[in-house]
């Protein structure tokens, strides 16, 4: 598994989570990490979760995570929400070493009940999918739901810094799921 920086800005709008999007654009053909820091404003016909249709899924700044895997043939949309909440876990984990402390609901993370996140797993014929996205700013949100940036948590975390915490989030995830691989490959199983 792979990790990939996009150096400029994109719009996340919901296709993103296309099966082979980092295929197709990027020309990755592993699984893999894409990650970039860009606005979101996600199309009506785009929302996956039932819930969320209709409502406004908007920011103007977000560190955006794509996470795309090949290994669970056929791919399983259980596996996909477990890689979601493992996802959401090593956010919490990364942000509390820099002092940003979330409450999790689910796969959403929050700061003094503030929203920190948006999140959606899925499955096509050919992979599992992830969005995974942190808002750099609240500016921009939805007006009916209070939301936080990551840099508002804390004033001393300029945009370098939450460079380097992309960086970990990704190191920390990619070497969770080839410590799985790991342990499936040595467990003696009947």
């Amino acid at each position: 598994m792979i990790h990939i920086n996009l150096d400029q800005p994109l719009l996340y709008d919901g296709s993103q989570i296309e099966p082979l999007w980092a295929f197709k654009i990027h020309k990755i053909k592993e699984s893999s990490i894409v990650t970039w820091t860009g606005p979101m404003n996600i199309e009506t016909s785009k929302v996956l979760d039932y819930e969320d249709v209709g409502l406004e899924i908007k920011a103007n700044e977000m560190i955006h995570f794509i996470i795309e895997h090949f290994d669970c043939q056929p791919p399983d949309m259980r596996m996909a929400y477990h890689r979601q909440r493992i996802m959401v876990m090593i956010v919490k984990e990364v942000l509390a070493e820099h002092n940003i402390f979330c409450q999790r609901e689910g796969d959403d993370l929050y700061v003094d009940g503030n929203k920190l996140t948006v999140s959606i797993a899925t499955c096509s014929k050919s992979s599992i999918k992830i969005h995974f996205g942190i808002n750099m700013v609240s500016e921009g949100t939805p007006d009916d739901v209070k939301t936080i940036g990551i840099i508002e948590c804390d004033d001393n975390l300029k945009r370098e810094d939450v460079e380097k915490i992309v960086t970990k989030i990704c190191t920390k995830y990619i070497s969770e799921i080839s410590a799985i691989d790991k342990d499936i490959a040595k467990t003696r199983v009947f």
